[in-house]
């Protein structure tokens, strides 16, 4: 820090020389973020100074977020779910878990197991989550810090979670299952309703990672094909991110939890602030996200996010159009805006890309392949540009 202050002007040239570095997202087809929304950023910088964490202070903004938790949970068929407002996808999958790990330990039947091996001096097993092998890499940093052994189910050939796999990896000390709608590497949807029965079945809980499919799939014309939501018994948690096809401002994530216990299993006491109890993960929550979130949903309506995905995936199906034309196929059928293509050596094709076209685009893991995201700042000009830039780094190979 220097001694003196700097000028204005000498601060926005830095700024501006530092924002002239990051890359457009005309650029960019790896991302599930994108633009906000205007609406979004105008009502982001009216709310810039309201703290979540002290909603006692700011109870307009937390009026707001209450709106939203409404709105969210009725799109997701449980009018009444209780949750609150995250900084995105890996704090909601956290928060899900974490609620989860504490339920089991406080469990009747772990609590009985504890005492017994007390007795006999074993010690306990870990609890332990079973995850489809494409889960977000989230659950790993939910593994360690939880101190949840993970357990990864096999895909099937459409890549969704085998459900004999994770038949297969369940026992008496499984807190729960994940399953996700919209995976980030290939954008498909696990058997759910299938999961869903299973933790009914074994009476455990399960999680739905729709971070990117919550602002997709209900909005979609297929929309009947997808059952991921509180519509059915066994789902107990979901998480869906306002900041990725929600078009709300960075950073905003929900949470929500079928029923009030789950919520109040992450309880702390907080005796100095305007609240008495806090549920959250941070303290600090930023209200300006919750306007922005609000603004957005409530412009956009249901009619105006139809009208967002159907643009996203009537471009998608035109990329496919053009890729076809040079006989590049999806290694799946994509379920909704995001595409893995059967590339030769994708990786270097990525690289290339990058360094001749500046273009962002990324790489799927199993099976390897070249993954696109057809975000709403994604144009049909766009993909002519880079369908063509494709062509000229697949002839250099």
């Amino acid at each position: 820090m220097n001694e003196t202050g700097l000028s204005e002007e000498e601060i926005r040239s830095i700024l501006s020389d530092s924002k002239g570095k990051d890359l457009k997202y005309e650029r960019v087809l790896s991302s599930m973020c994108t633009y906000p929304h205007k609406i979004a950023v105008q009502a982001h910088m009216q709310f810039i100074e309201s703290n979540m964490g002290d909603f006692g202070l700011f109870r307009g903004t937390y009026n707001l977020e209450k709106e939203i938790l409404g709105s969210l949970g009725d799109l997701l068929h449980k009018a009444d779910a209780v949750g609150y407002m995250t900084t995105g996808g890996t704090e909601s999958n956290i928060q899900a878990i974490r609620s989860m790990r504490n339920l089991f330990l406080q469990s009747p039947e772990y609590q009985k197991s504890v005492n017994s091996n007390k007795k006999t001096h074993n010690k306990c097993s870990r609890p332990n989550l079973v995850v489809p092998d494409s889960a977000h890499f989230s659950f790993d940093k939910v593994s360690d810090i939880l101190d949840v052994e993970l357990r990864k189910a096999s895909l099937d050939d459409e890549l969704k979670v085998s459900v004999e796999s994770v038949k297969s990896l369940i026992d008496e000390n499984t807190i729960g299952l994940v399953a996700i709608a919209g995976s980030t590497e290939f954008g498909q949807v696990d058997p759910i309703k299938e999961l869903s029965d299973i933790a009914v079945e074994k009476n455990i809980f399960l999680h739905v990672d729709a971070a990117f499919g919550g602002f997709v799939l209900p909005f979609m014309k297929t929309s009947c094909e997808f059952d991921f939501d509180f519509k059915l018994p066994g789902v107990t948690s979901i998480a869906i991110d306002p900041h990725k096809m929600g078009l709300s401002t960075i950073p905003a994530g929900v949470l929500l939890f079928r029923d009030s216990h789950q919520l109040e299993s992450l309880k702390a006491d907080t005796p100095y602030l305007t609240v008495s109890t806090q549920y959250t993960l941070t303290g600090t929550r930023s209200g300006a996200a919750v306007a922005a979130t609000y603004a957005v949903m409530n412009y956009l309506g249901k009619e105006g996010y139809r009208k967002t995905v159907s643009r996203c995936m009537e471009l998608t199906d035109y990329l496919l159009d053009k890729l076809a034309e040079l006989d590049i196929h999806p290694l799946i059928k994509p379920v909704m805006n995001v595409v893995a293509l059967e590339v030769p050596e994708c990786d270097l094709v990525r690289s290339k890309l990058a360094k001749e076209f500046n273009w962002q685009v990324s790489i799927t893991q199993n099976p390897h392949g070249l993954r696109l995201v057809i975000m709403p700042h994604v144009s049909f000009e766009m993909i002519d540009s880079f369908v063509a830039d494709l062509k000229k780094v697949l002839n250099t190979l």
